[in-house]
Order: structure tokens, then C-alpha cells, then sequence
């Protein structure tokens, strides 16, 4: 099983901070979120990992040297030139990730989410499958009935984005992305004929394309997720490593 992990962002909320390091090493509980990250991939059975790489690139990768790469195949997509942001990212990557689906992890999200039962719960007909939940924020998904993804409201200023003329937020079904989701490599052929390159974000993407190609969400039963990447949630993020998980799905020793 194969998986990408977003890195290579510059980490601005979590300034002066990544004004030295890259946000993908900045420590939470002793270690840095890319550790806490590809273990929670390596304890799912995930064996080859991509790191997408820009802010600092060469301390990403010397560090997961020093770590002998976790014990798992781990290979770099390397933006160190131009930042690509998510879209652009996966794309670039592409050579990396053909082959098969694959799933993505934005660095600086720590969760319990059981990646297996994510997986288990996707369909053979998605473009893509995204983890979503009732998270409280003013930015969300929007999903028809059959959660296959229609659209996209923030709830403090009004604004829409669908592919669908009309539709109201009113009526449809509101989740927030969890920054993780798990993509067929049929994505690879839909950015050649709609013509997507450079940099845009996966989002865009998702909201022009999700009318042709289906994308849906997926709601586990119960789910804690941190956005780590501020500076606000670092030591929530810590004592959430400490207290609450299962430090056997991180490949810890308990």
C-alpha cells in the first residue's frame, strides 16, 4: 500500500517557528509530526510512502535517513524550485504514484482515525475518498444524500463553489475535510484531458471535477483530529499522543 505525505508546506501559521525548520519537524511529544505521521502509516500496513518536500528540503530528508527511512520504503517528490500546493503536489509526484490508489496525509494532522477502516469503506467507483466529520469551522464540504460530493460553503461570508448552478448549502449535508484522503490513480488521466498542471489546490480540483467524476466523503463513528500546524494546537496535539491513542498504532511500544 502506497501513501503521500503532504510536507513540503512553508508552515506560516506556525511562525517564527519554521523560520529554521521545516513545520514537517517540528516536535509534538518528543518527535517531530513527519514521525508521527509515517508511523501511524507504517502501524496501517502502509510500506512505501512519498514525501513531498520543499521548506527546508534537505533536513526532511536527512532526517528520515537518520530514522533509516522508518523501516519502509520511503521516496521524495521534490518541489524544492516551486511550491505546488496540494494539486500540483500529487501531480508532480505522479511518477511515484502510478500504479494503484494511494492514500494522502497532510503532515500536520494527528488523529485516532483507523486508516484500515477508511480504506474498507471507500468505493471502487471513486475518483476520490475523503475523511470528513461534523468538526466545528466556518469551511465545509457539501454532500448530496449518498454523500458524493456536490459543492463547498464558508458559512461566515455566504460564498458557494459548485459545479452545480443553484444548489443550496441549505439542503445538502455539511462535513469538514480532515486533510485525508484516499485517491485512485485514475486521477493521473483526468488532469491530462481536463488539463490541470502547475500549482492549484487539490480542492479546486475536487469542486470542478466532482460533478463528471465522483468523489465522496466518508464519516467515521467517532473521530479526534488536530490541526497541529498552529501554534495554538501544538501541546493539545502532545498531551492527545500521550494520553489518548493507542500508541500501538503508531508503532510504539506500550
Amino acid at each position: 500500500m502506497e501513501a503521500l505525505v503532504f510536507a513540503a508546506g512553508l508552515g506560516t501559521r506556525l511562525r517564527p517557528v519554521t523560520d529554521t525548520i521545516p513545520k514537517a519537524l517540528v516536535p509534538v511529544d518528543g518527535k517531530p509530526l513527519l514521525y508521527h505521521v509515517v508511523s501511524k502509516l507504517k502501524a496501517a500496513g502502509i510500506d512505501r510512502i512519498v514525501i513531498n518536500v520543499h521548506h527546508f528540503p534537505d533536513s526532511v530528508i536527512g532526517y528520515v535517513k537518520e530514522q533509516d527511512s522508518f523501516g519502509v520504503d520511503v521516496r521524495f517528490s521534490d518541489e524544492r524550485d516551486f511550491l505546488l500546493d496540494t494539486g500540483g503536489g500529487i501531480l508532480h509526484a505522479r511518477k511515484l504514484l502510478e500504479g494503484g490508489p494511494f492514500l494522502v496525509h497532510n503532515v500536520d494532522i494527528i488523529s485516532d482515525l483507523d486508516i484500515g477502516w477508511f480504506i474498507s469503506r471507500t468505493r471502487p467507483e471513486a475518483l476520490a475518498s475523503l475523511v470528513v466529520s461534523e468538526r466545528k469551522t466556518r469551511r465545509y464540504f457539501l454532500f448530496d444524500d449518498d454523500m458524493r460530493l456536490v459543492g463547498w460553503t464558508d458559512t461566515a461570508t455566504g460564498e458557494v463553489r459548485s459545479p452545480y448552478p443553484g444548489l443550496d448549502p441549505d439542503k445538502c449535508r455539511k462535513y469538514a475535510f480532515a486533510g485525508i484522503h484516499y485517491i485512485s490513480d485514475r486521477i493521473f488521466s483526468v488532469f491530462d484531458e481536463d488539463g490541470w498542471k502547475g500549482r492549484f489546490p487539490i480542492v479546486d480540483f475536487y469542486l470542478k471535477e466532482c460533478a463528471r467524476y465522483p468523489v465522496y466523503g466518508v464519516v467515521p463513528p467517532h473521530l479526534t483530529l488536530i490541526d497541529a500546524g498552529k501554534p495554538e494546537t501544538l501541546a493539545q496535539a502532545g498531551e492527545f499522543l500521550r494520553n489518548h491513542l493507542n500508541t500501538k498504532e503508531y508503532g510504539k511500544e506500550v
